[in-house]
């Protein structure tokens, strides 16, 4: 497709990306590898709740029917994240439910995180289920612009 005079097009910069966040996949043997990355350490953990749900749901139009408050109380970045994942996996293999609205706010003894959690069996499943936070090659640390994450997830 050609460009005609007075078409402009938007470019995407990467300081764009960090400013709202995102997430994606990435190739893995044999298991699941997400990366997330945001602005600020609360949004890159919505960012990797979510990119693990969508791994394995597909959460167009999911609707939430209740909140969960989920207390994390450790010092480490890295466990955080794994301790936030678990909880949602634990959640998902005992309650049927997944998140579909992610609020993390801090806390004066830790991270609280509002979930408004959909059942699974409302959603249509793309993908096999993860079963358990790996720690191999987990990372998640603040950068120059911003915080990222990378987590593998046995499926």
């Amino acid at each position: 497709m050609q460009a005609r005079e007075g078409d402009v097009r938007p470019v995407m910069r990467r300081e764009d990306v960090m400013l709202r966040g995102g997430h994606r996949g990435v190739p893995h043997t044999a298991d699941l590898r997400v990366e997330a990355w945001a602005p600020t350490r609360e949004e890159c953990l919505a960012q990797a709740v979510r990119a693990v749900c969508e791994s394995f749901l597909d959460l167009t139009g999911a609707v939430g029917v209740r909140w969960r408050d989920v207390i994390v109380r450790t010092d480490r970045d890295e466990d955080v994240l794994a301790a936030l994942l678990e909880e949602i996996l634990y959640r998902l293999d005992t309650e049927g439910e997944v998140p579909v609205e992610v609020e993390p706010v801090l806390v004066a003894d830790g991270l609280c995180v509002r979930l408004r959690m959909a059942d699974i069996d409302s959603l249509p499943l793309t993908g096999a289920v993860p079963k358990a936070v790996t720690l191999h090659e987990l990372r998640f640390g603040p950068g120059p612009e911003g915080w990222t994450c990378a987590v593998t997830l046995d499926v």
